[in-house]
C-alpha cells in the first residue's frame, strides 16, 4: 500500500515520439536542431540550479571540486564490504587527506555482500553530533545489487529521517527497490548510471548545497580565525609538539613547532577549517569564508536573447573573451545589461560567481 503513490519506471509509461521534434530546416539540413540541442544541453545545468543554495580518480575530482566550492564544509569516507561498515577518514575539511586514502584503497578487494545498514548506522553517530544549522548528508555509491542487514533497514532509514540525514544514492548497477526507498524518505536523489561520462555528470551534481528545509535551525555560530604561527604566543618560544588533529595517529606528520592555534584555547592544528576538540570553537580562515559566500547570494540566472533580436546599439561581442557571437542565442546580464556568449555565462555561474560586467561598473570605495 505505501508503494502506490511511488512513479513508474520509464518503460511502463507510453512512447515518447522524440523523433518528430527534429525537423529539417529551409536548406533540408539537420545541423541546426543539432546545434541547439547541445545548447540546450549546455544550458540545462544552470538552470536546473536552486536560486538559494559531487570510483577512484572521479572520486578523486569530486572531492577537489567538492571542497573548492565548499571550503567550510567537512567530508568523511566509509566503506563497506564483508557485511560490515569501516570508517576510513573522519570528518575533516582538508581534501588531500582523503584522496591520499582513496589511493591506498586501490588494491583493497570487496569481498562478500555490503551492509547498507551498517553503513548508515556508521554514518548517523557521526552526523548526529553536527549542529542543526549544518547540512547532515550522506552519499551513497553502490555497485552491488543486495544488502546484507543485520536487523530491520527501513527502522534505520527512519532513524534517518528524524535525524534529518538526507540520504542519496548513486547506482553503478541497476536499480534497487530499498535504495529508492531510502532517497525517498529522507528528501535525496536516487540515480543509476549509464556509463562513465554520465556517472561523472551525476557525482558532480551533489557538490551543490540542498536547499533548505523548514526544519533547519538558524543560529549564529561562534568562529576564530587562526593564523599559522610557529608558536602560541609571541614571546614565549613553543617546543615541538603533536597538533589534536593526528593527537590519536601512528603516524609523526602533525609533530612540529608551528600550526593555526586557536585564539580561545591555544589547541594547535596543521589544518582549516576544524572544529576546536578542546572548545568547541570552529576555526576557520578567511578566504574559506569569503569562497562560500557565493551560495548565500548566488549570481542571477542571465536572460536568454536571441541574436536576431538585438539592438543596433547593443554590441556583437562577447564581454568577456571580445569573440564575435556565433550562436543564434546570446545572455544579458539584467543589472549592467552586457552580453555574454554560452561559454563565458556558464565559466561565470560555475566558477567565477560573480559577473564582470557588473564588477567592472561598480563605483570605486574612497
Amino acid at each position: 500500500m505505501d508503494d502506490e503513490n511511488e512513479k513508474t519506471y520509464i518503460w511502463e509509461g507510453d512512447y515518447e515520439r522524440t523523433w518528430e521534434a527534429i525537423k529539417e530546416d529551409e536548406t533540408g539540413s539537420l545541423q541546426t536542431v543539432v546545434d541547439d540541442i547541445l545548447h540546450r544541453t549546455k544550458r540545462r545545468r544552470l538552470l536546473d540550479r536552486p536560486a538559494n543554495v559531487r570510483l577512484g580518480m572521479l572520486l578523486e575530482h569530486f572531492l577537489e571540486e567538492y571542497f573548492d566550492h565548499n571550503p567550510i564544509s567537512q567530508v568523511g569516507i566509509l566503506t563497506t564490504s564483508n557485511k560490515r561498515a569501516n570508517r576510513l577518514t573522519e570528518l575533516g575539511g582538508n581534501p588531500k587527506r582523503h584522496i591520499a586514502a582513496l589511493q591506498k584503497c586501490v588494491d583493497k578487494q570487496c569481498l562478500k555482500e555490503p551492509s547498507l545498514q551498517n553503513a548508515l548506522e556508521l554514518a548517523a553517530t557521526t552526523l548526529r553530533h553536527v549542529p542543526g544549522h549544518a547540512s547532515r548528508e550522506v552519499l551513497v555509491i553502490l555497485g552491488s545489487l543486495t544488502t546484507c542487514d543485520p536487523g530491520n533497514i527501513h527502522d534505520t532509514i527512519k532513524s534517518m529521517k528524524d535525524l534529518n540525514i538526507r540520504c542519496s544514492v548513486i547506482g553503478l548497477s541497476a536499480d534497487v527497490r530499498v535504495c529508492k526507498r531510502l532517497c525517498s524518505e529522507t528528501q535525496g536523489s536516487y540515480s543509476v548510471i549509464l556509463d562513465e561520462p554520465h556517472f561523472k555528470e551525476v557525482l558532480l551534481e551533489h557538490i551543490k548545497p540542498p536547499l533548505a528545509t523548514a526544519s533547519t535551525e538558524s543560529s549564529l555560530i561562534r568562529m576564530g580565525f587562526p593564523q599559522h604561527q610557529l608558536h602560541a604566543e609571541k614571546d614565549k618560544l613553543e617546543k615541538p609538539s603533536m597538533c589534536m588533529c593526528h593527537l590519536d595517529s601512528k603516524s609523526t606528520q602533525g609533530f612540529s613547532t608551528g600550526g593555526y592555534f586557536c585564539p580561545q584555547c591555544k589547541s594547535k592544528y596543521c589544518e582549516l577549517p576544524i572544529e576546536c576538540k578542546a572548545c568547541g570553537l570552529t576555526l576557520v580562515s578567511a578566504p574559506h569564508l569569503a569562497r562560500s559566500f557565493h551560495h548565500l547570494f548566488p549570481l542571477e540566472s542571465f536572460q536568454e536573447i536571441q541574436l536576431s533580436d538585438l539592438q543596433e546599439s547593443d554590441s556583437r561581442v562577447c564581454l568577456s573573451c571580445l569573440s564575435e557571437f556565433k550562436d543564434k542565442t546570446v545572455y544579458r546580464c539584467a543589472r549592467c545589461l552586457n552580453l555574454f556568449c554560452i561559454d563565458c555565462e556558464l565559466f561565470i555561474h560555475d566558477s567565477l560567481h560573480t559577473c564582470p560586467g557588473c564588477t567592472s561598473t561598480r563605483p570605486k570605495m574612497l
